[in-house]
């Protein structure tokens, strides 16, 4: 696929994905979401990648959705539909449901979720609604002096989407985000690391660097191990008792300690850096993915 809403690049195995509609803040488009999950996708099965980041061009992350007046739904959503909760349910995929009802952002969101590779944002400017919530599906999120967010939904009169109400109350807590949805508050970096919403405050000049300097931390650890933890640690933790969770801990480990742990042992008594060969993208065990069986 060819982009023209985003930027692709690779380098020391980080893929940098750049938000790149400068002229309209990074305003979310229909193209965009097509074009986000594609290279989502892309660097999840890619055994060049280690690691995602997310920023955006110019002086903003997104604005959040490109609010065209002369579209019918500025959302992109078929009103001719009356769809129902059965539907959502049973035929998610089919494809009325899927172009004319489902989401955009949230379809976004589900990629970076399903993704095999670690995903940090660079919140480089302003962060408005899906701006905003497409962050919250990213494991580690850096922001700029110069950033501000906004879960501004209610604010116009709809509510909040890309699967945000399962992310955000796990980032910040039930109260926080309730806060932050019902007042639609825009919030600076301050508020936002107080509530450990972000990892760190960073100077504009210096945002960028910091995020990579944390993606390189990891990229050459084990790919099949780090694909594991990500999804053990978002859909473990959802389990009702922590038994299901040891289910799918015992299978890791068993299958991680005849694989890339191998390396990894020997290394350490070696006492030097491991090489791990293992790939995302062929090496996942036979187990993975469990929570479709």
């Amino acid at each position: 696929m060819d982009y023209s809403t985003i930027n692709y690049e690779i380098e020391d195995s980080v893929a940098l994905i750049t938000l790149s509609r400068p002229d309209n803040l990074n305003a979310f488009t229909i193209e965009m979401s097509h074009e986000l999950i594609h290279a989502f996708q892309k660097g999840s099965e890619d055994d060049n990648v280690g690691a995602i980041i997310v920023t955006g061009s110019g002086r903003a992350f997104c604005a959040g959705m490109d609010l065209d007046p002369n579209l019918e739904n500025v959302f992109g959503l078929d009103e001719s539909m009356q769809p129902t909760l059965n539907d959502m349910r049973n035929n998610i995929n089919d494809p009325k449901i899927h172009n004319g009802v489902r989401d955009a952002g949230g379809k976004v969101v589900l990629s970076i979720f399903e993704c095999k590779k670690p995903v940090i944002a660079a919140i480089n400017g302003a962060a408005v609604g899906i701006g905003a919530t497409m962050t919250c599906a990213m494991d580690i999120r850096f922001v700029s002096t110069k950033a501000k967010v906004g879960f501004v939904f209610n604010k116009i009169g709809i509510t909040p989407e890309a699967c945000s109400s399962w992310f955000l109350p796990k980032l910040v807590g039930f109260q926080t985000a309730l806060e932050w949805c019902y007042t639609g508050e825009i919030l600076p970096p301050e508020t936002l690391l107080n509530e450990r919403f972000v990892k760190e405050i960073c100077e504009p000049e210096e945002l960028l660097g910091k995020a990579k300097e944390f993606a390189k931390k990891i990229v050459n650890h084990s790919q099949v191990s780090m694909a594991l933890t990500r999804q053990m640690l978002y859909r473990n933790s959802a389990f009702d008792h922590p038994l299901k969770a040891h289910e799918v801990d015992s299978l890791s480990i068993f299958y991680a300690s005849m694989g890339a742990g191998k390396e990894g042992v020997k290394s350490f008594l070696e006492k030097r850096a491991p090489e791990f060969t293992d790939k995302a993208s062929t090496g996942m065990p036979d187990f993975y993915p469990w929570w479709e069986n």
